[in-house]
């Protein structure tokens, strides 16, 4: 096991160019195996089957509890039409698919309780379906040593050994989990594809079940129920166990997948560089005219030229403003600074009068509430000084004026310190007006001289063309470059060992199909023609799951273009030719069990329902298939096979 792992490393390694560590590190990142181990064995296996509920309407309504026990080889479900052979198709296919693919609702609504006992990969499993208007409430999957001990248990019971492997109590619970089950049982891989190039679809259970209940005659797929992402050849390849089938899916559309995401962010990359440099061929382009347009003016001959003059005054235009919002500052300053001096002698003029003041303010003169912020009236202020009473919080004053000389000094030191202020704003308010006017006189000049320039009247569109030419060569001085596209060698890297991997499993599929087709080619041929094809000359089929048919003295057309009923014994055919090719050369393919409705209403005139039943069940004998088919024909399913391969209704009654 070790050394096919390793010889896989190694080969991709060879082909990539990369170490064996970067290929693991590429494979381990999307989850990929790097073994091909064979496939374990698949069969499914139909034991018994019950219905119980209540049927409502005017056909036999009442409640019915119904069991059908399934055989080996070929079995026909017969009644009449509309009585119940579809549906058990259809109940049966709820409990294997984990959802029913056409089942009415109105069936659905009288189901009660619903039975099936299978063997899975060897497994015997119990599916128990409590149900109610249409919907799981509750479901359990028992496995057990033997089918058999299934048979009248639909719960749990460990001294018997039946355990519950599932248990769900919903209807979608159910499906999901269903789903999961059976791909883990019959050792089946998720069959992904490319969407829409950057994303992935995933198909699961669902689409291989396809396989095992058969589309109409009418349809197109050769394998399967579905022709979307080339599924048909797929699903082909896995049943016949080619190397890495599903392994070789997921690793192509991963490099799918990279690849396109390498080369949209490549192409981004490169008409982003490509439209910045459009961008900056048209910038520079328009500094040319603009330096065209600047240079037709002409020059100014009147001393200096009218764009100097009128740069000059602009930057005395923002001189004066600036000077001017200077000169405004400075005035408030000298405002604040005379109005502080103003109050420090007042100040100074209460403490040196009033013992009062010196108690209360120690030289202070509080504006407003220190705690509030709210404005001290002035008439509290008067009260203050007439009753002693504080003009904060009115309380009287008492105390002690033990340090007069101290207060009386610190106000007159205030004072001192303020009129020293008011003295330098004054001096700073009076340079800044000097300033503010010879500024404001320069400008005056500068413009007077633009007024009476003799160009004057050019003075807008040689701005204009100036300002122009100035913008364009700023905007591509700090025009920015994109860099240049690079390789990320980390990207590099994987999609390299994604494309030698898929180059590889491609090759080894290959290789693998083209002994094994050969033999299925010859299978389908013979089983073709014992159903009753005798036109039949040679059939060839792909990796694809394509097959060209040659009849009718070579003439050669591909599957979809048969007759419903040709369509119909070919997919048998191919079925049962995997299950053929698959034994002799000891490979798991298809799982073994087919479910077909209706046959016969697919016939044509040319082709006989009695052969195609007949070598059937001849077939499915041979080939351990397991084939339950439904027809209105008692006589046809009479005529060709024992009672005990037919479940058929009584007289004008329902299957079940």
């Amino acid at each position: 096991m070790r050394g096919t792992e390793a010889s896989l490393e190694s080969r991709i390694a060879v082909v990539s160019g990369e170490t064996v560590e970067n290929v693991q590190d590429v494979f381990n990142m999307y989850g990929l195996p790097l073994v091909n181990t064979p496939a374990r064995a698949r069969g499914l296996r139909l034991h018994r089957l019950r219905v119980s509920g209540v049927r409502t309407g005017s056909f036999d309504p009442g409640p019915f509890d119904t069991t059908l026990r399934f055989s080996s080889g070929l079995t026909a479900l017969v009644a009449a039409n509309l009585k119940g052979k579809t549906s058990v198709l259809e109940l049966i296919t709820w409990c294997l698919r984990g959802v029913p693919r056409g089942l009415q609702a109105g069936v659905r609504h009288w189901l009660t309780e619903l039975d099936l006992d299978v063997v899975v990969a060897g497994q015997p499993m119990g599916f128990r379906l409590d149900l109610m208007d249409g919907e799981i409430t509750s479901a359990v999957i028992l496995t057990s040593p033997d089918v058999q001990t299934l048979e009248a248990v639909r719960t749990p019971d460990p001294a018997r050994d039946i355990m519950p492997t599932v248990r769900a109590n919903s209807s979608d619970s159910f499906a999901s989990q269903v789903q999961a089950l059976m791909m883990d049982r019959l050792d089946l891989q998720p069959l992904v594809n490319t969407f829409n190039e950057t994303g992935t679809q995933t198909h699961g259970w669902p689409s291989y079940y396809g396989s095992i209940y058969l589309p109409a005659g009418g349809d197109k797929a050769l394998l399967g129920d579905q022709t979307m992402s080339g599924l048909p050849g797929r699903l082909l390849q896995v049943f016949l166990d080619l190397p890495a089938a599903a392994t070789l899916t997921r690793v192509r559309t991963a490099y799918d997948v990279r690849t396109a995401a390498y080369k949209n962010r490549r192409t981004a990359a490169e008409e982003a560089v490509s439209a910045r440099q459009v961008e900056r061929e048209q910038v520079e382009a328009d500094l040319g005219a603009a330096r065209a347009r600047l240079a037709a003016l002409g020059p100014v001959d009147d001393g200096a030229s009218l764009a100097e003059l009128a740069a000059q005054a602009a930057v005395l235009a923002r001189q004066v403003a600036n000077s001017q919002d200077a000169w405004e500052e400075l005035m408030q300053a000298h405002r604040r600074a005379r109005k502080q001096r103003q109050r420090d002698e007042k100040i100074l003029n209460d403490v040196t009068e009033s013992a009062t003041a010196r108690l209360l303010f120690h030289g202070l003169d509080p504006k407003a509430c220190p705690r509030c912020d709210q404005e001290i009236a002035e008439d509290r202020k008067s009260d203050e000084r007439d009753s002693h009473a504080c003009a904060v919080c009115l309380r009287p004053v008492a105390g002690d004026d033990e340090t007069p000389e101290e207060v009386k000094a610190e106000a007159s030191q205030r004072l001192f310190e303020s009129v020293i202020a008011e003295d330098e704003a004054h001096e700073a308010l009076e340079e800044a007006e000097t300033a503010l006017a010879r500024l404001t006189h320069d400008l005056e000049s500068v413009e007077e001289r633009l007024r009476s320039a003799r160009a004057v009247t050019q003075l807008p569109e040689r701005l204009l063309a100036q300002e122009a030419v100035l913008r364009l060569e700023g905007a591509l001085s700090v025009f920015p470059q994109l860099p240049a596209v690079t390789e990320d060698p980390v990207e590099a890297t994987t999609i390299k060992v994604l494309g030698a991997g898929t180059q590889i499993l491609e090759d080894d599929s290959k290789s693998a199909a083209s002994v094994l087709f050969a033999e299925v080619n010859k299978e389908i041929l013979q089983l073709g023609r014992r159903f009753g094809i005798t036109s039949l000359e040679a059939v060839e089929i792909d990796r694809a799951a394509r097959l060209r048919v040659v009849k009718d003295g070579g003439v050669k057309d591909w599957f979809g273009k048969q007759s419903a009923g040709e369509r119909l014994r070919l997919r048998i055919a191919v079925v049962i030719a995997l299950l053929r090719v698959g034994a002799r050369n000891g490979i798991s393919t298809h799982p073994g069990l087919l479910l077909i409705d209706s046959p016969k209403a697919e016939e044509v005139q040319d082709l006989d329902a009695h052969t195609l039943l007949r070598e059937l069940f001849i077939l499915a004998a041979e080939s351990d298939l397991q084939v339950l088919i439904t027809t209105a024909d008692s006589a046809l399913a009479h005529d060709v096979l024992r009672e005990d391969h037919i479940l058929e209704a009584a007289d004008s009654k329902p299957l079940w």
